[in-house]
């Protein structure tokens, strides 16, 4: 099965992690196993990888491109909030480096019956998981007015949220609102013909907002960041791909907060408090594409990664 996704930061990814013959790693969000082939080419044969995934026709293809590698990989079907239990199933105690590529595969963007892109038409689904019971139609149809303004706005950035929020009610109550083609045209009748010359396609905001909202994407990431230290022996990695600010941004506070220790009040004489820090920051600032990646890969531009180290002294 073919599966045209080319994996972002890849030789940065390898060297981050330190992938080593013998390791264990994780790659949270398998996809077609383009991260995972190759760091599974630096850790065979005495290394093993468990995979974390939710897509099915991602499985499939991950299962047939490392299929060489058999002996020394699983895949857990789930989300990537479920660290804790994929670990534990899989009979692991300790493991070497995560990985964490947040960004969507080429193709379930190409795929128009997954409702995912906002270039061609097709069914409002949206859901990463297809046995998930909520779907983008259900959001646009069944969300309140305010609702859908808060979705928009905090999860799209979007400055227009309240007035595509607006028209997506009225449109509604002549008929549901079950297509993106339907829902584009929306959006570019809300957001006034001047604000529509910058900043890409007047939906991409929108769309972004829906998606988040629909697969919960920063509750399960704020869940796989507080569950990923503890598992990681002393030295090993997390290693984080975002592609948008909400998502940036929360991994950059996790770091910091987990990386900071004593918040004793300055003047204290000697440490109270007792807070040892659990992770080191390696990247002060975040590893961009190279110009080379970027013309290559367009949808690589957006791209940050972040890497974080488990101190010797932070237990487990």
């Amino acid at each position: 099965m073919e599966y045209p996704h080319k994996s972002v930061l890849l030789a940065e990814v390898i060297q981050q992690l330190n992938c080593t013959r013998g390791y264990t790693i994780i790659d949270c969000t398998l996809g077609g196993a383009g991260h995972s082939e190759t760091i599974l080419e630096n850790i065979a044969p005495e290394g093993f990888l468990l995979g974390i995934e939710q897509d099915d026709a991602a499985i499939e293809a991950a299962r047939v491109r490392i299929a060489r590698f058999s002996q020394h990989f699983e895949i857990f079907k789930g989300n990537f909030a479920d660290i804790d239990e994929a670990l534990t199933k899989t009979g692991l105690v300790e493991v070497d480096g995560f990985l964490l590529d947040l960004g969507l595969s080429s193709l379930q963007l190409a795929d128009a019956e997954r409702g995912f892109s906002y270039q061609v038409d097709g069914p409002l689904d949206m859901r990463f998981n297809r046995q998930s019971a909520m779907t983008a139609a259900d959001v646009i149809n069944g969300y309140k007015e305010i609702e859908l303004t808060r979705v928009i706005k905090n999860y799209g950035e979007e400055r227009w949220a309240g007035r595509i929020a607006s028209f997506i009610v009225r449109a509604r109550a002549r008929e549901p609102i079950t297509r993106t083609g339907q829902l584009v045209e929306l959006i570019k009748a809300a957001i006034p013909a001047s604000a529509r010359r910058w900043g890409g396609h007047p939906a991409k905001r929108t769309f972004q907002a829906l998606r988040i909202e629909v697969n919960h994407e920063l509750d399960a990431l704020k869940a796989a960041l507080a569950a990923m230290p503890k598992w990681l022996r002393p030295g090993g990695r997390i290693a984080v791909i975002s592609y948008h600010s909400l998502e940036d941004r929360l991994v950059k506070t996790k770091f910091k907060e987990l990386a900071t220790g004593c918040i004793c009040p300055p003047r204290t004489p000697i440490c109270i408090c007792g807070r040892k820090p659990t992770l080191r920051i390696v990247t002060g600032r975040p590893i961009l594409p190279t110009e080379a990646e970027i013309e290559a890969n367009p949808r690589a531009r957006s791209a940050r990664l972040r890497v974080a180290e488990k101190v010797a002294d932070a237990g487990s």
